[in-house]
């Protein structure tokens, strides 16, 4: 199989698909890697690290989609690519459809195959392809929520730490998940006083065997999120509903309850976000402020630390690829439910339930697909 990846283009992101041991894999494995030069710069992998390990340089996105049987990506096609897909190309990446109705109909429009990152399954229940991103943001979120909180900012002015004699920045996780697992662990490592919030108890029961009185926990509800609010310095927003749109879980109403200057960073922005008050933000210009409160709200958050977050992506993506490749996608997704799951458009046709009902399109079975 062609393999092709080429360079990100939504603004600064500076992951990279393939790294050059994924292209090697491939390589070893009997298949042609097409790696559009500089894809891996933002990331420090030269084109030379891709030539060492077998693959070959193209000079543009257009020869990639041109060539290439299957197109490994990070981000979502952005709209120029979308127009370059063809019918039976395969592609593999992060898709976030449910709030995206516009990217949904171009995929469809293509005729091309795509298989979400987000969406493929684990035996455990997990989401195997998502979790080192979420884990990543999860890391994140705090340090670039106690920026936001700095007052040349556009925040409080609160130090996440306290110092002796002044308390610590009151944070707020609601989420108990793998964003908010690390934020939290992140969060109280630097000092702050944290609630983490969720609706599984036995969730909250894990979190509290393991960490103990690292931070408290909470049963979350509007209730008791009215209760937090006022007294936070700092929210961060770590839901996930696997494929849907994100809940709307703080009003634009209960802005006015929090302090001026206090800081929500919606890590679930691109699910759609969990903030009625959020819209996504780019690194370039990552934070807004409505009625006194700030946001944080850069739709690739893993973005700014693309190094880690190409390996770690890699690590968890290649064995996929590697089947896809192997077998074919239908052959792969056979043997494979749980990347069956992540399969979410096929010929045109819409197969994620989760995302044709956010988005009024009628859906038809995957498995039916690959029976068909």
């Amino acid at each position: 199989m062609k393999i092709g990846c080429p360079k990100e283009i939504k603004p600064q992101e500076f992951r990279v698909g393939m790294t050059p041991n994924a292209a090697q894999e491939a390589v070893n494995h009997g298949h042609e890697v097409l790696i559009e030069t500089g894809a891996g710069d933002g990331s420090g992998f030269a084109d030379d690290a891709y030539i060492a390990a077998g693959a070959r340089i193209l000079g543009s996105a257009e020869e990639v989609f041109a060539t290439a049987d299957m197109i490994v990506k990070v981000k979502e096609p952005q709209a120029g690519e979308r127009k370059m897909l063809r019918e039976g190309q395969l592609l593999f990446t992060y898709l976030h459809l449910a709030p995206d109705e516009a990217q949904t109909r171009d995929l469809l429009a293509s005729g091309c195959t795509a298989i979400a990152y987000e969406t493929v399954t684990d035996d455990n229940g997990g989401l195997p392809l998502l979790a080192p991103m979420s884990e990543v943001a999860g890391r994140l979120a705090p340090q670039v929520g106690a920026w936001t909180l700095q007052k040349a900012n556009g925040g409080r002015g609160v130090l996440m730490g306290g110092v002796p004699g002044v308390p610590p920045a009151n944070v707020v996780v609601i989420g108990g998940g793998v964003v908010g697992t690390h934020a939290a662990r992140i969060a109280a490592g630097m000092g702050a006083e944290v609630t983490v919030l969720d609706r599984s108890l036995p969730r909250l029961r894990y979190l509290d065997d393991v960490f103990g009185g690292t931070f408290k926990t909470g049963y979350s509800s509007s209730g008791l999120v009215e209760e937090l609010l006022p007294r936070a310095d700092m929210v961060i927003g770590a839901v996930l509903i696997p494929g849907a749109a994100a809940p709307k879980l703080v009003t634009r109403a209960q802005l006015s309850s929090m302090k001026p200057g206090a800081t929500l960073v919606d890590v679930a922005i691109d699910q759609g976000g969990c903030f009625e008050t959020s819209h996504a933000t780019t690194h370039q210009d990552p934070i807004y402020e409505v009625d006194g409160v700030m946001h944080y709200c850069v739709a690739n958050m893993p973005g700014a630390v693309a190094r880690t977050s190409t390996i770690a992506l890699g690590n968890a993506t290649m064995p996929f690829m590697l089947a896809l490749a192997d077998k074919g996608w239908k052959q792969a997704c056979a043997d494979d439910p749980h990347l069956l799951e992540g399969l979410n458009v096929h010929a045109g046709q819409l197969t994620y339930y989760a995302v044709g009902k956010a988005l009024g399109i009628d859906v038809v079975s995957p498995q039916k697909v690959i029976k068909g």
